[in-house]
């Protein structure tokens, strides 16, 4: 088997390469990534050595240079993470999100279509089915209505896989996703963003009341609930992938002020940003059905071997806040 992997080097991609090669050390693995702010190559620094790891840079919008990937490294599966993947930034700026996440994809599954590819995953979100009220959950039938430019991006590429597979009979699978935490994860997402900012004792910025309600799903059971779908998942299906662990936004907060010994005070409440989804659920069912799959990680243990991560890289993400980051965040929420 070989994988091509688009955005390997951000924050879900590059963990599912360490997946990758723990579990499968004989796979080709092919990194397309064009290093965008959040494309981090010290993401994978332990396995640059790897015998079967090789990257390229490389834009999924130009289609002359995934093609030659493809043919050069005979890959025959590719799993799509290459996404423009902050609602914030869709709102400040949504042309880049219409380019990258409906464009590229759509470079992508042509070459795949040329190709003959064998198998090929489109990782997206939950975002695309807009926002739950206080009960029930996402299913995979559930109708789309994505409330920000990104969410309506991603719907767009999802919509054009699937037309793929019914047109062309591109062999895809979907899968949407819950929030995602863990290692490598970009500050600008809410949990870095909290960790980060707590430990240098800073306010910490909450949009609205704080009352959003998130499923939280550790990246290690998404990259083995990918790796699931591209062994058994049903091709032409889209599988929901949650960690069953819902949260308000603020008790996240709070528990983070806590395992870090900070105090309440330090949190600040902020505008809402435009559209702001209430609430998202996940009914995974239909991947335990079809592949067995699980979330192994409960949310108690994995936010704190999230915050444990953190606390131990401190380099990695202090290169990150400074610069660009610094006048996106004054941006973002010194004006609130």
């Amino acid at each position: 088997m070989a994988i091509l992997v688009t955005g390997g080097c951000g924050f879900i991609g590059s963990n599912f390469i360490h997946h990758l090669v723990k579990e499968k050390p004989a796979v080709r693995i092919v990194n397309f990534d064009k290093l965008t702010y959040a494309g981090n190559p010290e993401n994978l620094e332990s396995i640059a050595s790897h015998p079967e790891y090789i990257f390229i840079k490389g834009d999924i919008c130009d289609k002359n240079a995934v093609a030659r990937a493809v043919s050069e490294h005979r890959i025959d599966t590719v799993v799509n993470f290459a996404a423009e993947s902050h609602v914030d930034r869709s709102i400040l700026g949504p042309d880049i999100f219409v380019e990258t996440n409906i464009g590229g994809t759509n470079v992508l599954l042509d070459v795949a279509r040329e190709h003959g590819i064998a198998r090929f995953v489109q990782v997206s979100t939950d975002e695309v089915y807009g926002s739950l009220g206080e009960s029930g959950y996402f299913t995979e039938t559930t109708p789309l209505h994505p409330n920000s430019p990104y969410a309506a991006s991603k719907a767009s590429a999802d919509l054009l896989v699937l037309a793929y597979h019914h047109t062309f009979g591109l062999p895809v699978v979907i899968t949407r996703c819950s929030n995602n935490y863990g290692p490598y994860q970009f500050p600008e997402k809410l949990l870095p963003l909290m960790i980060s900012r707590a430990v240098d004792g800073k306010e910490l910025p909450v949009y609205g009341d704080g009352l959003n309600v998130r499923d939280w799903l550790f990246v290690d059971d998404h990259c083995r609930a990918i790796d699931a779908v591209l062994a058994k998942g049903t091709t032409g299906e889209i599988y929901n992938i949650g960690g069953n662990n819902e949260w308000k936004n603020i008790d996240i907060v709070k528990l983070i002020l806590k395992e870090l010994g900070r105090p309440e005070s330090l949190i600040r409440f902020v505008k809402d940003r435009p559209g702001h989804d209430r609430r998202y659920a996940i009914d995974a069912s239909k991947i335990s059905r079809d592949t067995g799959w699980k979330p192994a990680v409960r949310f108690e243990d994995g936010i704190r071997r999230t915050i444990d991560w953190y606390l131990r890289h401190e380099q990695w993400w202090r290169r990150i806040l400074s610069g660009e980051y610094q006048n996106y965040y004054r941006t973002m929420y010194e004006a609130r």
